[in-house]
């Protein structure tokens, strides 16, 4: 499959920055975060990017001038994102719903979509050029060939994949001529606020204070990023590796496996017992039954359970041992769970997941970012922008759902890893789908990996 061409260059002329206000009065009001919301782990902007093609059906019709009409719109329903962030007593988090708006960039680039390439997914050339490097904001920026880019940054403290990706529906909705959401946002943060008295009952590993004694952060320079590509295929031949009682365990639960034993023995820590471990969010939505949550609700719903081992341990056994983990920490997380979760945050001061010898993995494959549709059709690609984003950056890889030229589905992985980590990395993971060893020449640190053999 071909990746993106790593020499493409172009040029992206921007108008100045404009606020989209609502299209009409909204309340002024304070609304609160949830104890969930405002952890330290959130508070960064998350980086969105959607790519679409030219329409036929629809020319004559200015991409910025419908989705900047619709945003206006969404914004009478979804005010709060048009509000700004404060932090009041004990680090809680408010919304001040002020009505200001939401930042938003007229762009043209001098590029068409098809010089991306065939395989469009994570890394994007130019990406700053495209996802402008503002916190709160949204960008269009029209291509040569009639398609356009929509781009946004949003703070996670307001909204996970799933709540923006029901904002996002709802400007492609009014963009399409709706008047009124399909689905009405629902507010309701005090689902996951702190019990009073709070009370931790359950255990969060995911939240140990972990000095760094090893000096095991990944540090930010020299940083490759790179996207795998896993087809059904690819997952089979994983499979191989499990016993028979493992070989009917989850897409998401054999990669994530994986994903974390061959990166570990790549960072190739100093002290084989030093713990590692790998968070992986789990979508609470379903788990929360007295009452459930409302039907809009576009919180933050979802934990960071953790599956914890040493570094030895996790190396040297077979990869039936990383996957009996990572199964039972995703089982970890019912309804007291989050309340626990809740609880802790006000106790402890909201602190921020342990990164020292840490993987996070988030599974947008269900998210529906590539389904988001502004009258253009449904995006040649919606997601994450890159992989290893968040409060500490290399951390974190995203599961995206992806098709190849052939027409086979398949999930795309970015990966963020120091340069000669990523290296290893790449050996480990083709020896694990070929069954041996394999010596591979260097790549750039833009290379797609297809990890088709």
């Amino acid at each position: 499959m071909a990746s993106p061409p790593t020499s493409l260059v172009f040029n992206v002329q921007r108008r100045q920055p404009e606020l989209v206000s609502p299209a009409k009065p909204t309340p002024r009001e304070l609304k609160h975060l949830s104890d969930i919301d405002d952890q330290e782990g959130l508070r960064f902007q998350i980086p969105v990017i959607q790519f679409y093609r030219y329409d036929p059906s629809m020319k004559g019709k200015d991409c910025v001038k419908v989705i900047r009409e619709a945003i206006s719109q969404a914004l009478v329903f979804y005010y709060p994102f048009a509000g700004r962030l404060r932090e009041g007593p004990g680090r809680k988090l408010m919304v001040d719903c002020t009505g200001e708006g939401i930042l938003f960039i007229e762009a043209d680039a001098d590029v068409t979509l098809r010089q991306f390439g065939d395989a469009l997914q994570p890394p994007f050339p130019c990406l700053e050029e495209l996802l402008y490097n503002v916190p709160g904001s949204d960008g269009v920026t029209r291509l040569k060939c009639g398609g356009f880019i929509f781009a946004l940054r949003l703070n996670h403290t307001m909204s996970d994949a799933a709540g923006l990706v029901q904002f996002m529906t709802a400007v492609g909705e009014a963009a399409r001529g709706a008047r009124v959401p399909s689905i009405l946002p629902v507010w309701a943060r005090e689902a996951f606020n702190a019990r009073n008295p709070p009370r931790v009952t359950c255990t969060h590993h995911e939240y140990d204070d972990v000095p760094d004694t090893h000096g095991t952060l990944i540090p930010l320079d020299d940083m490759a990023h790179r996207s795998f590509f896993f087809r059904p295929t690819e997952i089979s031949a994983i499979r191989r590796f499990l016993p028979d009682h493992l070989r009917k365990c989850s897409t998401f639960e054999i990669l994530t496996a994986a994903l974390w034993r061959c990166r570990t023995i790549a960072l190739e820590p100093k002290d084989p017992e030093q713990e590692v471990r790998v968070l992986c969010i789990v979508n609470a939505r379903s788990k929360i039954v007295n009452p459930p949550l409302p039907t809009g609700f576009y919180g933050n719903a979802f934990a960071f359970p953790v599956a914890l081992t040493t570094a030895a341990k996790l190396c040297k056994n077979p990869l039936g041992f990383a996957l009996e983990l990572v199964r039972s920490a995703k089982a970890d997380v019912t309804e007291e769970y989050m309340q626990s979760l809740a609880d802790l945050m006000v106790i402890r001061g909201r602190p921020h997941f342990t990164v020292v010898g840490t993987y996070l993995v988030s599974d947008v494959t269900r998210a529906g970012f590539g389904d988001v549709d502004f009258g253009w059709g449904k995006a040649a690609y919606g997601g994450p922008a890159k992989g290893g984003v968040g409060a500490i950056p290399g951390v974190a890889s995203f599961y995206i759902p992806f098709r190849d030229n052939n027409g086979e589905d398949g999930i795309v992985v970015p990966v963020c890893l120091p340069a000669p980590a990523m290296e290893r990395f790449v050996i480990e993971l083709d020896g694990m789908l070929k069954e041996k060893p394999i010596d591979l020449p260097a790549q750039t640190s833009t290379t797609f990996i297809k990890c088709a053999l």
